[in-house]
């Protein structure tokens, strides 16, 4: 009995030991991602900024990462969506156009990730996450500059006329929120200042984006805002010309046209990415959320590094103020409702 005993024990501890070597479950720390845009790379703002997001999580986690461009193009929207879902663990998409086809496609693989960039979509199964941006805040400080630097005839060029201008890229509910934000700030400053719009239904062509541009100039503004994607680029380019003045959006876009665009309306589109993307490498992810990124956050800012400081310190220390008024909740801005 006492060598049964000791045989068993002699068992236990060798099946012990074999268990500890035994392998073990795989664990999945490599993840594919991909970046599906509806339009395309290169516009030097809201696309690329994503992209620079994207190229964070190949630095940081070497995981595989792919960019899907639509190109504006409607017919490239369920093939992309396709090609997306059977390529990757983790979809990021910017999906304006299509919007129902992503919860369609949400639903139908709900072991996908899926994470809606700049608007809330909120399929049935409730496993989007949507990442809204208070752009409201940003636009405010850029129409604050805008107001202010129309009214200082001291600065070079600068006319007596209260107009500014904006140049949006097409109309819809995000270009809309840029555009009442920066009139109210605008008018914060003078409510008899008046600021005309102009749309151009084209988010790529410069020629569309100067050619607007030109035209507010001729009206009497001094200053125009971009919201128009690589188009905006034309905005920017009209200021140089002109010796007048513009505001970037999405990225920084002051050394575009060194001395004339005063300030940039920052959409960190990439910090977005990364930081969401943390969260699901560190297992804290939840499916669903609708994620706020505002002033507080830096999701949102205005940014005037590469102005060539062009503006009067009174107008950067006076922004400077309002942000923290902003982040601090002493003073509300104004959220468009379509």
């Amino acid at each position: 009995m006492k060598k049964f005993i000791a045989l068993l024990t002699v068992i236990s501890i060798l099946a012990i030991a074999m268990a500890g070597c035994a392998p073990k479950p795989a664990v999945k720390t490599s993840q594919k991602v991909v970046y599906l845009i509806n339009g395309s790379l290169g516009d030097k703002s809201f696309y690329d900024s994503g992209q620079l997001g994207m190229d964070k999580i190949k630095t940081q986690y070497g995981d595989e990462i792919r960019t899907i461009e639509c190109g504006f193009d409607s017919a490239q929207y369920e093939p992309s969506l396709e090609a997306a879902v059977g390529y990757a663990d983790v979809i990021f998409v910017i999906s304006y156009g299509y919007e129902d086809l992503v919860k369609e496609y949400a639903d139908k693989y709900p072991d996908k990730i899926f994470v809606n960039l700049d608007t809330v979509v909120q399929n049935d199964k409730k496993t989007i996450t949507s990442v809204d941006f208070i752009e409201e805040e940003s636009a405010y400080l850029a129409g604050v500059v805008a107001g202010m630097l129309t009214l200082d005839t001291s600065v070079k060029n600068i006319n007596d006329q209260k107009l500014i201008g904006a140049v949006g890229g097409d109309q819809d509910p995000v270009i809309d929120a840029f555009m009442y934000a920066y009139e109210n700030g605008a008018k914060s400053v003078d409510p008899a200042i008046v600021m005309e719009r102009k749309y151009l239904g084209d988010w790529e062509d410069t020629a569309k984006g100067k050619q607007a541009t030109l035209q507010l100039y001729d009206m009497g503004a001094d200053v125009v805002f971009q919201i128009a994607a690589a188009a905006g680029t034309g905005v920017l380019q009209a200021s140089a010309d002109r010796d007048l003045y513009s505001i970037g959006v999405d990225t920084n876009q002051n050394s575009i046209a060194p001395g004339h665009v005063v300030v940039s309306d920052i959409k960190d589109i990439g910090m977005a990415i990364t930081n969401i993307y943390a969260t699901i490498k560190d297992g804290s992810y939840k499916p669903g959320q609708v994620l706020n990124y505002g002033l507080a956050s830096k999701g949102v800012d205005v940014v005037f590094d590469g102005n060539q400081d062009v503006l009067p310190k009174a107008i950067v220390d006076k922004v400077n103020d309002l942000r923290q008024q902003i982040i601090d909740g002493k003073l509300k801005v104004d959220i468009y409702v379509p």
